[in-house]
Formats: C-alpha cells, structure tokens, sequence
C-alpha cells in the first residue's frame, strides 16, 4: 500500500497545535498518495481557513455592534454607522463562497476516498 498523500511531510509540534492541520493531516492519511490527492488536500486547508477567518469577522462585527448597543449614550448615527458595514456583508459572502467550495472538495475527497479503500480485484 502506498503512503498517505502527506507522507513527505514530517509533523511538527506547532503543527500539532493547529486544528486545521491536524485535520487535514488526518485526511490525507485516508486518501491516495497521489499528487491529486495532495493538491486536493492543499485546497481543503486553503478553504477550511478562508471560512474560518470569514466567520471570525463576522462574530467580531456582532461583537462590535454588542459593544456599541451597550454604551449607555447611543446616537442615531452611531446605529445608522454601525449596522453599515460593507465589509461584514463581504465577509459574509466570502464565507458562503467557501462553504460551497468546502462541500465540493469534500465530495472529491469522499470519492478518493472510496477508491482507495476499494478491494482490487485479482486476475
């Protein structure tokens, strides 16, 4: 049996320490080692994080608006200013952008997946 798309790659401590990593490590192991295979992986990560740092915007934009609905003085101007934020809208389009491409790249690593764990036939 061949070895795991990420073989190559010996695992560090720091790397241990990162979720996505890990993950994605963890993935590779059950995939073909195949330079598909890898790149698909690579991909994953690259989505996994853009997601993940989308959505940390986006919780930090709410965070924001709690923090500015708090303040004991609120202005009608300061409501109008803090519910328009362009950027959070293009987080938030971003984000969806990403889980798009996160359920397709995972539907490519569960068919990689299937086959790689498929009995050859003998003949």
């Amino acid at each position: 049996m061949p070895p795991p798309a990420l073989s190559l790659v010996a695992p560090t401590p720091s790397r241990r320490a990162d979720p996505v990593r890990v993950a994605m490590e963890q993935l590779a192991r059950s995939l073909p080692a195949r330079t598909d295979a890898a790149v698909l992986v690579d991909l994953l990560e690259d989505d996994l994080r853009e997601g993940l740092d989308a959505l940390g915007e986006v919780e930090a934009h709410f965070t924001d608006l709690l923090d500015t609905l708090r303040t004991e003085a609120v202005s009608p101007a300061t409501l109008v200013d803090s519910g328009d934020d362009l950027r959070v809208l293009q987080q938030l389009d971003s984000l969806h952008d990403a889980v798009v491409r996160l359920r397709k790249r995972l539907s490519q690593a569960a068919s990689m997946s299937r086959l790689a764990q498929a009995p050859t036939k003998n003949r």
